[in-house]
């Protein structure tokens, strides 16, 4: 992340960012091909009732939602990338408690959210440590130069 950050945060840094990037990112990519699940089998049946268009075609935009997503948090969009992906599973979660069924994924669902929203903040602090660093090391070689 950067030289003021701690190595072993910016390695729990590192796998988040890893972690919560490809895994969105192949999970929506296979909202296209079905083959890690029946993804349209997630959808509650009020969610069902209440879409504009089939269930296929929403896990087709939800599928292209996760891979901008996960591709975010993989670029310079680390922060936003990783607050879309938190407040995300948690609407994810509470579609699959009503449905009725799917409470562990549920659960499994906002750990993920908390992680996510861990990686947003350690973006942050790393963000601004490397911001409050610049002004010492530009001081320091003024006074170096002087």
């Amino acid at each position: 992340m950067n030289k003021g950050f701690d190595s072993r945060l910016d390695h729990s840094w590192w796998v988040l960012r890893i972690g919560l990037g490809v895994g969105p990112f192949l999970a929506g990519l296979d909202k296209y091909f079905n083959l890690l699940t029946n993804w349209t089998g997630y959808i509650s049946p009020l969610a069902l009732k209440i879409l504009p268009l089939s269930g296929q075609t929403f896990m087709h935009v939800v599928g292209v939602i996760e891979m901008i997503v996960g591709l975010a948090i993989l670029t310079k969009w680390t922060r936003v990338g990783a607050y879309v992906a938190s407040a995300w599973l948690v609407v994810i979660a509470l579609n699959l408690v009503s449905t009725g069924t799917f409470f562990d994924i549920a659960v499994r669902d906002v750990e993920m959210a908390l992680a996510a929203f861990v990686l947003a903040r350690m973006t942050e602090v790393g963000s601004d440590v490397l911001h409050s660093e610049a002004p010492n090391e530009r001081t320091a070689q003024t006074i170096a130069a002087a």
